[in-house]
């Protein structure tokens, strides 16, 4: 096979292998590494509905990780992908409501970010030997409430590491925060910092890029790479489940291979539905990918006008891994519609640092046309948990809803009855508080820890071992910062 080398967003630097692209995380010129060009499936979707999880995770992989062995990405994808789950099935579809939902949260922190960061650690450890690095790899990285628990799981005792992770400290949902707080391993390292994702965010990618630092950790033994969204290592694993669910409906006979579905996708860096942009680009039939935001609408925005404006009100919502006015991935996505021009998308990151938004050139704005973009209010979302509840019996969490409402919405105005996926991020035992007051005003003024026997009561689960005993586990991280301290805390950590 041919080797797939990646390149950035803003063109600089050589082009690399995927092992380093994963290694490095970000590019040296503050651009997203992107494949040259996005692989084709080269067995039929017959062939493919044949195949279980793990195998039809190789067969996805193997075509965008060519430097890794088949022995390599098979063991990465079996130690990944095990008993750490709940259902053998790793990712089961639902048929609730009208439409299927792809539940991605059966990994350890119940969120679908254990898609991607169950085998991330594995392949940069892979990529790590590869390099023959001989420094310790700091994995920094910012959260908005998921990724965070998802790396440090992921990363704790993995030799040759350490993990910091940056949140916002005032918001993550309180299940979310104890989760990351309590996360016990000698190389990892949590922060809240007093400010939004957004700036969580900024100041990481700043880092990626600052010479005097990296020049520190350079003559201390430390590497930076990055468990975000912005590691291609981190998109590539989020490609298959969008395969799974497909193939899942042909061989239930939901679907005959060929026929076109859509993905509703709960929308906030961008990662999530690029990865289902990718499957479209290799040939799976996907007709509409729906971008569902919440009340933080900049990409309902973005793709209603062509301009993306980030300079606007920021709102705490009951689905806290959506509010986002940066989306980092989106990034991707216009060097791919700029015919890969790194020149365009370099333009339009200027612009979107120096004056906070951009403007699409027309040509690009027409070719978003594998996107509909929509969003969910609050009122709107918690009617869609009602809603589904009273009908199906079936409980979603907040950021699911908002995937639902939007769907409900698209297909009621477009009139657009494709069989549809709606994507399941996240268990409602997360966020039981914002679930059960959306059913129930009495829940409002009850404790989130102490609503999960009211989850149970309601759910087809029980309550998951990964937060049973949560409320009573000791704290182990108290440190929080100002945005503009993250540099500062990164440094007394590693000591240089």
């Amino acid at each position: 096979m041919t080797q797939l080398l990646y390149h950035s967003t803003r063109g600089g630097g050589n082009p690399v292998t995927a092992s380093e692209a994963i290694l490095q995380g970000i590019a040296a010129d503050g651009g997203l590494y992107v494949p040259q060009s996005v692989p084709q499936i080269d067995l039929s979707l017959d062939r493919l509905a044949e195949l279980n999880y793990h195998q039809l995770a190789y067969e996805i992989l193997r075509l965008y990780l060519t430097d890794y062995s088949e022995e390599e990405l098979r063991r990465a994808i079996g130690r990944a992908y095990d008993e750490k789950f709940t259902t053998p099935e790793i990712a089961p579809l639902q048929k609730q409501a009208g439409v299927h939902f792809l539940e991605l949260f059966h990994g350890p922190t119940l969120a679908f970010k254990d898609m991607a960061l169950s085998i991330l650690p594995h392949l940069l450890q892979i990529a790590v030997k590869k390099a023959g690095l001989g420094k310790e790899v700091v994995i920094l990285t910012a959260t908005s409430g998921d990724t965070g628990k998802a790396a440090l799981e992921g990363f704790a005792g993995v030799d040759g590491t350490r993990i910091i992770v940056f949140f916002p400290e005032h918001g993550v949902s309180p299940v979310q925060k104890k989760q990351m707080v309590t996360q016990t391993g000698e190389n990892t390292y949590v922060v809240g910092i007093e400010g939004n994702f957004d700036d969580a965010q900024s100041g990481v990618k700043a880092m990626f890029t600052d010479t005097k630092l990296l020049s520190a950790m350079d003559k201390n033994g430390f590497a930076f790479s990055s468990a975000n969204s912005i590691n291609i290592g981190r998109l590539v694993p989020q490609v298959v489940y969008y395969f799974h669910a497909y193939l899942s409906l042909v061989s239930r006979g939901e679907i005959k291979s060929g026929e076109e579905i859509n993905f509703s996708v709960p929308t906030g860096n961008f990662g999530n539905i690029l990865a289902g942009y990718y499957a479209k680009q290799m040939g799976l039939p996907i007709s509409k990918l729906i971008c569902a935001s919440n009340k933080n609408k900049v990409l309902f925005d973005f793709f209603s006008s062509g301009t993306y404006d980030r300079k606007r009100e920021f709102f705490v919502t009951m689905s806290p891994s959506m509010d986002i006015l940066i989306s980092s991935n989106l990034e991707r996505l216009l060097y791919h519609i700029s015919g890969q021009s790194p020149g365009v998308v370099s333009d339009l990151m200027a612009n979107l640092a120096d004056t906070g938004q951009y403007r699409l050139p027309e040509n690009m704005q027409k070719s978003l046309t594998d996107f509909v973009g929509g969003y969910a209010t609050e009122e709107e979302t918690a009617q869609a948990i009602r809603q589904v509840l009273k009908s199906s019996d079936y409980l979603m969490d907040p950021h699911t809803a908002v995937a639902y409402s939007v769907w409900q919405k698209y297909s009621g105005e477009a009139g657009d009855q494709t069989p549809t996926v709606v994507v399941s991020t996240a268990s409602p035992y997360k966020f039981s508080k914002d679930v059960l007051t959306a059913i129930d005003a009495k829940f409002a003024d009850y404790d989130d820890f102490a609503l999960f026997k009211e989850v149970d009561k309601l759910s087809a689960g029980p309550i998951p071992q990964a937060i049973k005993d949560l409320q009573t586990k000791p704290v182990q991280h108290k440190r929080v910062c100002q945005k503009d301290e993250m540099r500062a805390i990164v440094e007394n950590i590693l000591g240089i």
